[in-house]
Parts: C-alpha cells; structure tokens; sequence
C-alpha cells in the first residue's frame, strides 16, 4: 500500500470522546493513539481533540501527535465543531471523526473528506448508562441522524461484527473498511502463574463491562474452590457500585480491586491469573483479549457482545458463553481441567500473535490516503 508519500505533510485531524491518558481511556483510545502514531509515521502531522480532564495540559505534543483538550463530556462536540469551522487546528486535509455513540457532526463545518470510525454500535448501552429520555435521544442519533449525517462517507469498523452492526443501521455500499485491533509485543515481568485459582477482569468499571457477573461466578464456585481470587484491574464511576456489591467477597479476599495501575503492574496481573473473564454487555473488538493472550491467559466472554467473536476463536484460544450461568459453568470447567486450560493458553498465544498493530496501522493509512484522494475503501481493500 504506498501511502508514505499520499500522507507526507498531511495533517490529520482526530475528533474522539476522550485519550489514553483520561481516567475514563481504555482500548478504543488505544487503537485510536496507535492508529495517528501509524500516520505519524508515514510523515502525517497528526491532531487528536478530545475532551479536558483534571490534571491534563490542554494543548501538547506527545510522539509527534499533538493533542487540544477542551470542554466537558458533552461540550466537547460544540467546541470541536468550532475549532473545525474557525480553523483553529490549523489546515486541515481529513478529518477522522470517532463516533462513540455520538458523532462529532463534522460534515456539519468542513468540506474536507471525513472517515468515519466506530468501534461498536451502542444499542444495548444506551439505555444502561443513560436511561430514560437522554439515552433514547443518543440512540435516535446515533441509529438515524447519523447514517443520513455521513452518508457517502467512509467508514473504518474494528471488526466484521461493527461492520454487520453499521450496515443494519443504513450504512450501504463499499465503504465500511475493517481494521482490526492489534496485540503490543510481550512484555517481559518477573511473575508466574499464580499457585492459587485466579481470574483477572480488566477494563473500565462502568456498568455495561458487567463486572458483577464475574463476581458472581466467583462466589458461586468458591465452594468448590475456596482458594479461587477475583482480581478486578481498572477504575471508573461504577466503581463505588462494585464495591458494595463485592463487600461480603472483598473483606474475605476472594474479590481484590486492584485500582488503576501501571502497565507494567497490569502485565504481571495477565501473566499470574489462570483466565481471564470478559462479561461485557459491547466490545468493538476486546483489546485486552490480545493482552492476556500474550500471557498465555484465555479468555471467557459472551459471544452476544459482537466483537468477541473474533478476537476470541471459541474452543480454541477462549471460549465464547451466552448467559452469566454459562459464563459460571465454563470458568469452573476451566479451573479443573488443566490440560484443557493449557489447550486454550497455547492457542491464545497463536491467535493473539496473527493481528500486530503494524498491519492495522498500514491499513489504516491506506484508508486515509484513499480519502484524501477521493477514493472509498471497503473492507477486504484494507485487511488484505
């Protein structure tokens, strides 16, 4: 793909909820920050706007991406649609506009070409996180003003359950690319797998993770496993709620909230747990799945949350369940058999190790590129 050139001296503008660094990032910054280091690369400069948080600078540059933080969770949008119509980022040749459940309306303020990326539909979220008349208005934008806002544009889906997802919503044509997530090299730590039973789940502590169904797995099977540990990695505003839920099992040890931590502190927890359970509602693809993969740890997830489904081949790198009841039984099943566990540790590794982030990055800038040129891309155009 010779994007090198078509890229050089290009500036790239990304419109995105939030970065890496807010308490509230997680995989879908990660891939959007690996995505612009990828155009960075290739001679691109690069703008990420998003929203302000405490303790953030509102404007610097991190790798050669320069980042403006400015507003709240909502006036984020407004203020990025003014910074795009007032020129305030500078010229601006495209514009990736990341559509989190809500759009950044840019087709709105520019006529510059707009690429479109969307980890997941929110469906099933909306009226978790925001229930009554705000997530019934989200959902209407997002399932109806939206296709018709972008129509014609292109699109970047992380996975092929994304792309089925957005074509249900009315996005038709060749123009849904699918760019995978990829997997970071292992990281090396000083830990072993753990001589007692242990479960790491690893993300936001927001409802739609579903974290309590991993809690209850854990207490219905500590009976026969009295050893068993929960370990839950990551903060969030339900975190309060969790830890009520969890009281009983966190004051006898079997439930440990872990926090926010480093990195390095988050490698050792995947390369020390048994399994890892994933009982989110929506996963666009599931990062972490590639990161416990890395260390040998499986991952048990519900195949209804789209994306699992191929970051996750079930029966040979994870398993893939229906209900909290079969995410129970397949967690149990998991801890007595060790050749079994095994079985899907080296097939983890295998599959984990097919998707890198230099291939998703290549394809990345060629969609890009294309849509500078005035050319769609669809989906086998970017993963061949």
């Amino acid at each position: 793909m010779p994007t090198t050139d078509a890229l050089a001296g290009r500036h790239v503008a990304f419109f995105s909820w939030r970065d890496t660094r807010n308490p509230e990032g997680g995989g879908a910054e990660r891939y959007l920050e690996k995505m612009a280091a990828g155009l960075v690369e290739r001679g691109a400069k690069v703008t990420i706007f998003c929203v302000a948080y405490a303790g953030a600078a509102p404007d610097e540059t991190v790798d050669g991406i320069r980042f403006v933080r400015r507003g709240t969770k909502l006036t984020v949008y407004l203020l990025g649609m003014w910074a795009l119509l007032r020129r305030r980022l500078g010229r601006v040749d495209v514009v990736v506009d990341v559509q989190n459940g809500l759009p950044f309306f840019t087709p709105l303020v520019t006529r510059k070409p707009v690429v479109v990326l969307v980890h997941h539909v929110h469906r099933e979220q909306w009226p978790v996180v925001y229930p009554g008349v705000t997530g019934r208005v989200g959902w209407w934008i997002e399932r109806r003003l939206a296709p018709r806002l972008y129509r014609g544009r292109q699109y970047v889906a992380v996975s092929r359950a994304t792309r089925a997802e957005l074509r249900e919503l009315g996005v038709t044509g060749p123009r849904i690319a699918v760019v995978h997530n990829g997997t970071d090299p292992v990281v090396s730590v000083d830990a072993r797998k753990s001589p007692r039973p242990t479960i790491c789940v690893v993300g936001r502590l927001v409802p739609h993770k579903q974290v309590e169904h991993a809690i209850d797995a854990v207490a219905a099977l500590l009976p026969e496993f009295p050893d068993l540990r929960l370990r839950v990695v990551g903060s969030g505003w339900w975190e309060g709620e969790l830890h009520a839920y969890a009281a009983h099992q966190v004051a006898r040890g079997s439930v440990v909230f872990e926090g926010h931590v480093s990195e390095v502190r988050k490698q050792e927890i995947y390369e020390e747990s048994w399994l890892m359970a994933l009982p989110s509602l929506k996963e666009g693809w599931g990062l972490v799945v590639g990161e416990a993969a890395a260390h040998r740890t499986p991952t048990v997830a519900y195949s209804g949350a789209g994306g699992t489904r191929e970051s996750i081949v079930d029966g040979v790198s994870g398993l893939l369940v229906r209900s909290p009841a079969e995410l129970t039984a397949a967690l149990g099943a998991l801890l007595r058999d060790d050749r079994r566990r095994e079985q899907l540790a080296e097939g983890a590794l295998r599959h984990s190790a097919g998707y890198t982030w230099g291939h998703s990055q290549a394809a990345f800038a060629h969609v890009v590129a294309s849509a500078i040129r005035g050319e769609l891309v669809n989906d086998q155009d970017a993963t061949d």
